[in-house]
């Protein structure tokens, strides 16, 4: 196609922009135009898929045929099979009379089946033979019937990725591929930012009366460095915000409005969580992450209380020292006391305070002389382990050297 022929084609369907990725997206539109060829068109949401079909349905010896788009992830599971092939009177609760399907509808035209990753398996078999053969059977019919239809097809879901983690059909999915068109995201073609923002605030200021939105050129910039991950249909949003928030401050007899970086910023989020990572103080004040060390802190705490009590039989049987356990200092989530039943103690324990070091305290009930012999051996069996290394067995008994030293006087 000359550089004259593409641009009346854009100018006819009211496509912006001079990329090389668009241009191309259009020549190949126009040029499979004339044949059947099922066309498979990928790109993400908001580029402007939707406007392929109608090229190439417009420039088709099927253009005084029947044109349908039908968005696939917009009907529900259950009745997919029967807007797309019809259905017979009484075939489920409420088919009141019988219903021609888009295909029968469109029999000698053109369908477009928009978010086709959405389509179930089960419908995606029967697309597959109407594809392959032309015929379908209606939902609650025996009756095989036949369509020609040319079919195009939108995905914004890699499909390949999806046939390997079996949600999409292998041979549909090739069945669909014979020709494939990439729309190309807004971010790859920032030389057409600022010409999309200037015709969607144009288009705006005709349609409302509004004075027409300019911008200074460091906020062109600062539009061209965003990534738009809402493509085009983001940016005719934030075009179409500040025309009708910022024409408030025009004053009388102004037809314009010129927006800065100051004005523009504040309708241009500062940040996308999916693309930038997480930062310590923006974890630190989501809720999420507050829930999360609320969890955390409780399950210490709960730890804590299980230490204590295990030293509390411990100390019971004689195989320990009774010592104050001294409570951790947990950090608490938006400055929170601990609950109530965090700081409580076992049944049979003394409640604890905070202490910054370990304090002893002599048990004044007689002890058992078998559970004494049994302390004593074992921290026999501790020191013979640890070569005499007091130190060393007292860490691993879990008590103080002053303790273990006292032990081994009562043992003397």
């Amino acid at each position: 196609m000359t550089n004259q022929e593409l641009q009346t084609l854009k100018n006819k369907y009211d496509i912006i922009g001079n990329d090389p990725a668009l241009n191309r997206a259009l020549e190949i539109a126009v040029a499979v135009a004339p044949t059947d060829m099922t066309v498979l068109v990928s790109g993400e949401s908001g580029v402007g898929k939707e406007n392929i079909p109608r090229v190439i349905h417009q420039n088709s010896p099927r253009r005084r045929a029947k044109y349908f788009a039908v968005n696939c992830g917009a009907i529900p599971e259950g009745t997919i099979d029967s807007e797309l092939f019809g259905h017979e009177k009484g075939s489920f609760t409420g088919a009141a009379e019988m219903r021609k399907g888009y295909f029968e509808e469109a029999d000698g035209g053109t369908l477009f089946l928009d978010e086709i990753g959405e389509l179930p398996l089960s419908s995606q078999a029967k697309l597959l033979r109407v594809l392959q053969s032309g015929e379908f059977i209606r939902v609650g019919s025996s009756k095989v019937l036949t369509a020609d239809v040319r079919v195009i097809a939108a995905t914004n879901v890699n499909l390949l990725h999806a046939v390997s983690q079996g949600k999409f059909r292998e041979d549909l999915y090739y069945r669909l591929d014979a020709v494939t068109i990439k729309m190309p995201a807004l971010r790859e073609r920032p030389t057409d930012i600022n010409l999309l923002f200037r015709k969607f605030a144009s288009d705006f200021s005709a349609k409302y009366g509004m004075a027409k939105i300019t911008l200074t050129e460091e906020a062109s910039i600062m539009l061209r460095k965003y990534r738009w991950p809402g493509n085009i249909r983001q940016l005719k949003n934030v075009a179409e915000k500040v025309s009708v928030l910022e024409s408030e401050r025009i004053s009388a007899g102004m037809d314009k409005r010129v927006v800065g970086v100051d004005v523009l910023s504040k309708y241009i989020p500062r940040e996308e969580p999916e693309m930038l990572p997480a930062t310590s103080s923006s974890y630190h004040d989501s809720a999420e992450a507050a829930s999360e060390r609320e969890v955390i802190i409780r399950t210490l705490f709960k730890l804590k209380q299980d230490v204590d009590y295990l030293k509390e039989i411990m100390v019971n049987a004689g195989l320990v020292a009774a010592v104050t356990p001294s409570a951790p200092s947990l950090p608490h989530p938006s400055g929170m006391e601990p609950p109530a039943e965090w700081k409580k103690a076992e049944p049979g324990q003394d409640e604890y305070d905070e202490a910054p070091e370990e304090q002893e305290y002599e048990e004044h009930a007689p002890e058992d002389l078998s559970i004494r012999s049994v302390s004593m051996d074992l921290i026999e069996k501790v020191l013979r382990k640890n070569g005499g290394n007091r130190k060393a067995a007292a860490a691993e008994l879990g008590i103080s050297e002053r303790t273990l030293y006292r032990k081994l006087k009562q043992m003397n």
